[in-house]
């Protein structure tokens, strides 16, 4: 099983060429799944639901699998546990279709993606990925949900970008809008320094971090970097939506995780099931011995520098991505940053900034880079990582935002 961010980020990867039409794209990012070595899928066909005849029109097939007629067709009426697939994005069942077991499919998965389409009896997806893997239960439903969320997104992404168009004349004022969430770069909060950037891929993006008191605690400091999953002005709104809510949800002394949990809820009730959010948040104290509390959603782990024994530890996830599950939980963490020790947190745009010969920037070349500027301040720490990155991506268009910031431990 991938890394669920990294899944994403795979399927997200195989749709970076031009494509005419929605099918076109949709073929190509299942050529590819099923191509993918690190997925577990060796086969994979596409249906298509037709509302006239209330069936799915098998549309494509790939892989290593029996060959169905060409136009075959299944009729809703005899699936109705396609109408689950509204709000659990895949089922495995046993195949029931005579003609389908003859061609070896005794089980089945089913995704759903791209839009809701309203059938007799209730909603079903525009589209079914059926995929064959050699271990078809219920372990490969998660990856399965991940594939149904990309490339839901990158249907609907090409949806939001065609309509983009239609409003170029309000991209300056869009990221105006933007750019006044995000705070100022520097921050000085009692033994730390504190320094961050926000670099859009497009004029706006879904990175965002903020720095953040509450009410009446000037010795209590927040700080949140966030990567809403999907693109442009997508991603700009919910990005400018949660960043809204944090802001509203620290100024009641709200507990970490009361405060992760409602936000995830909040996530999911307002936004489609594909828009997720992954954040990480950190709280900083006036606390002698360096007491640091974290809670992080299915972010990218953030690198923390031990100064006096120069070695490295990352910060994992302590739950899931805020949005795709309403019931997700959220553990807090803590640790003590001594002087001199730095923590950098970012988005999954840094290290996966890609070179010429399509080699990623990476994880350990961050650590690396980390070690090696750790006696700089927080601000000259993270204005040469970005130097670095941009250097290092110089020439290739890699699709995504990057976010840095810095927390540095100074006395």
């Amino acid at each position: 099983m991938m890394n669920q961010r990294r899944l994403y980020r795979t399927i997200e990867s195989f749709a970076s060429e031009h494509f005419k039409t929605d099918k076109e794209l949709l073929k190509h990012v299942v050529n590819e799944i099923v191509k993918e070595e690190q997925i577990e899928i060796k086969g994979g066909r596409i249906w298509q639901f037709d509302p006239s005849t209330e069936s799915y029109l098998l549309i494509h097939q790939i892989g290593t699998i029996d060959k169905l007629e060409n136009g075959y067709r299944i009729p809703l009426g005899r699936y109705s546990i396609f109408y689950q697939l509204a709000e659990h994005r895949t089922v495995i069942a046993t195949e029931t279709d005579s003609y389908l077991r003859k061609k070896g499919i005794i089980k089945y998965s089913a995704t759903g993606v791209g839009e809701k389409i309203q059938a007799k009896k209730g909603s079903v997806p525009q589209y079914i990925l059926a995929f064959n893997s050699d271990q078809l239960d219920s372990s490969l439903l998660s990856d399965l949900n991940i594939i149904s969320a990309a490339v839901t997104s990158l249907l609907k992404g090409r949806k939001t970008e065609r309509k983009a168009i239609l409003l170029e004349k309000d991209l300056d004022k869009a990221r105006e809008i933007q750019q006044s969430i995000l705070p100022q770069h520097a921050m000085s909060f009692h033994h730390y320094d504190l320094y961050g950037v926000s670099i859009p891929d497009r004029v706006v993006g879904g990175d965002f971090f903020d720095y953040l008191f509450a009410n009446d605690e000037p010795d209590r400091l927040s700080v949140i970097v966030g990567d809403a999953a999907s693109k442009g002005f997508r991603a700009a709104a919910q990005a400018l939506y949660v960043a809204g809510a944090l802001r509203m949800g620290i100024t009641y002394h709200t507990k970490i995780t009361l405060l992760m949990s409602r936000l995830n809820k909040l996530i999911n009730k307002t936004f489609s099931e594909e828009q997720f959010v992954s954040m990480f948040y950190a709280e900083l104290s006036n606390d002698t011995k360096g007491l640091m509390l974290y809670s992080n959603a299915g972010h990218n782990s953030p690198i923390l520098f031990r100064a006096e024994e120069r070695r490295f530890e990352t910060l994992d996830p302590t739950g899931q991505l805020l949005g795709p599950f309403s019931d997700a939980s959220y553990r807090v963490e803590n640790t003590h940053l001594k002087i001199g020790d730095v923590v950098v947190l970012y988005t999954d745009g840094v290290t996966e900034a890609r070179n010429g010969e399509g080699s990623m920037y990476g994880e350990k070349r961050l650590a690396e880079k980390i070690e090696e500027l750790h006696l700089l301040s927080a601000e000259a720490i993270c204005r040469h990582l970005l130097d670095d990155i941009i250097h290092y991506a110089a020439g290739v268009d890699d699709g995504d935002d990057k976010t840095i910031v810095v927390i540095k431990r100074k006395q």
